[in-house]
């Protein structure tokens, strides 16, 4: 079902950060007091966390589908008078998006004073604009005017997301310390004054499960032995990314799952997790690809085809580091185009080796220019294969820090 919205506008983020923080107060607030007294409360605390962040909007400009237009006959008049016709054409364009829809409602702080009537959808979003003459320059103009109009406060309002993202713990944790509070205050009176308490406080409760969204799954495309390329969606490389930093972030906690591991058992664990994650696709490890065996290979199980390829390696400093880019790229052949490189950090100084990172990337002759990035170390980088300039390859460099 559409949803029309003006976009980043609708809601301040003032209004927006006080109307979620409500929420979960009120959803904790509906549990019985049996449920929040005896309910495991850092398993409760995650499930609330992970149902109120916020994902980043992402909009993928490739994905962009621009119907056919609708024509209609505008009336002109000069005062009174009619005096003839024009032609009108009508555009719908829509994009894929992914992240939290309820971003595209929030007016960021700070924010660029413009708007524009957005269509939203579970997975797409599009905007709608005329024009009154057949021209591909001024369609061109109008469709980017109108582009910019709709998505100009993007960057401001994930700032905003990641911003929310990092306040939420505290705020999860401020909420049900309130609740849980006044119950055994409450408790303690009534024992006070000789009231029996229902022995069920003390039993163990199930904490909800958050919905998940639904999981990318590679493209058959049409007409599929013409394409250039393997078929895989941004959407899916970025779910992949995604499963690998938030496994990483997971292992960093647990040192009993990293420590005094060799690269293949971390590559394995990964491993384990992608190899089951999406339909039609194999997974596997020191796969030959090219010149070498990578250490993890996504597949198209149909046809054999690469949709992901990715390197774990230890950091041993700035040399071995150009040295592994380098391995990476050597492995891809020219359909290749979805990768990773993996680093997995025992130095104490966590953040320095990120700065060294992120100055010695740049330095790789293959070295393109950024493409943003996904959190505190993970950075994306567009890349050419060395033997083809004209080859772009998507590079996420992602760095996990496991010093014990």
């Amino acid at each position: 079902m559409y949803i029309g919205i003006n976009s980043f506008n609708e809601i301040s983020c003032f209004d927006a950060e006080e109307g979620f923080s409500k929420k979960i107060k009120e959803e904790i607030g509906k549990n019985a007091k049996e449920y929040i007294l005896g309910v495991d409360e850092n398993e409760y605390k995650d499930y609330l966390i992970d149902k109120y962040k916020f994902e980043p909007l992402k909009i993928y400009i490739e994905s962009e589908v621009i119907n056919k237009p609708s024509v209609s006959k505008e009336t002109l008049k000069r005062g009174d008078y009619i005096i003839g016709e024009k032609e009108t054409y009508s555009f719908t364009v829509k994009y894929n998006y992914t992240g939290s829809a309820d971003l595209f409602k929030i007016s960021p702080n700070p924010r660029i004073m413009t708007s524009a009537k957005i269509f939203i959808t579970e997975d797409s979003v599009s905007f709608s604009f005329q024009l009154y003459k057949k021209d591909p320059v001024e369609f061109k103009k109008e469709k980017d005017y109108k582009y910019n109009a709709a998505f100009t406060n993007l960057n401001n309002v994930n700032k905003f997301a990641n911003e929310w993202n990092e306040k939420l713990p505290n705020i999860v944790n401020r909420l049900f310390q309130q609740q849980k509070i006044k119950y055994i205050e409450e408790n303690d009176f009534f024992a006070a004054i000789n009231v029996k308490i229902n022995d069920n406080t003390k039993s163990v409760f199930t904490v909800p499960s958050v919905k998940k969204k639904i999981i990318p799954q590679p493209i058959i495309a049409k007409n599929k032995e013409f394409a250039s390329e393997p078929t895989v969606s941004n959407i899916m490389y970025e779910d992949t990314l995604k499963i690998i930093y938030d496994l990483g972030k997971g292992m960093e906690k647990k040192p009993s799952l990293y420590k005094n591991r060799d690269e293949e058992s971390l590559r394995d664990h990964f491993l384990s997790f992608l190899e089951t994650r999406y339909e039609a696709t194999t997974a596997t490890g020191e796969t030959f690809n090219r010149n070498g065996k990578t250490d993890i290979l996504l597949k198209y199980a149909h046809d054999n085809s690469n949709l992901f390829v990715a390197e774990c390696k230890f950091w041993h400093g700035a040399v071995e580091f150009q040295k592994a880019i380098s391995q990476l790229l050597g492995y891809l052949t020219w359909r290749d185009s979805k990768t990773a490189l993996i680093l997995f950090i025992k130095n104490n100084d966590f953040s320095s080796v990120l700065q060294v990172i992120k100055k010695e990337v740049k330095l790789n002759p293959y070295y393109i220019k950024e493409n943003g990035s996904r959190g505190d170390s993970s950075f994306s980088y567009l890349f050419h294969l060395p033997q083809d300039k004209d080859k772009c390859i998507f590079l996420e460099i992602i760095a996990f820090h496991f010093d014990k």
